[in-house]
């Protein structure tokens, strides 16, 4: 049997702290860093789907997520390397609710709908 190459994650540019998963990760899996990175690889701390974010670094509650080299978000809680960048930890400088959307469907929570 052919060993799977190690899953892989594309940084866009050298001053992004996260990037882009360019096949599904499982837990634990090593990623490897492609792009503008000057990391080789990271572990995915938890399963990751194909075109989201991991983070590369640790980012402080409070500080901007980067990716093609601008903010495209906030953190909302510490977020570890190797961890899931979504809707649950990362929100949006320009809009308040985005951190009540649902992480799966992108429903917003915080409106009740009769």
């Amino acid at each position: 049997m052919t060993a799977q190459p190690a899953p892989s994650a594309f940084q866009v540019h050298a001053s992004d702290n996260v990037a882009t998963l360019l096949a599904e990760a499982a837990a634990g899996a090593p990623l490897a860093i492609v792009g503008s990175s000057s990391k080789a690889s990271i572990t995915a701390s938890e399963q990751i789907a194909l075109g989201h974010k991991v983070a590369l670094v640790p980012i402080a509650e409070g500080e901007p997520v980067i990716k093609f080299g601008v903010v495209i978000g906030v953190a909302m809680r510490p977020i570890a390397p190797g961890e899931w960048v979504h809707l649950h930890n990362c929100r949006s400088q320009l809009d308040e609710r985005s951190g009540h959307f649902d992480v799966r469907t992108g429903e917003p929570g915080d409106q009740a709908y009769a």
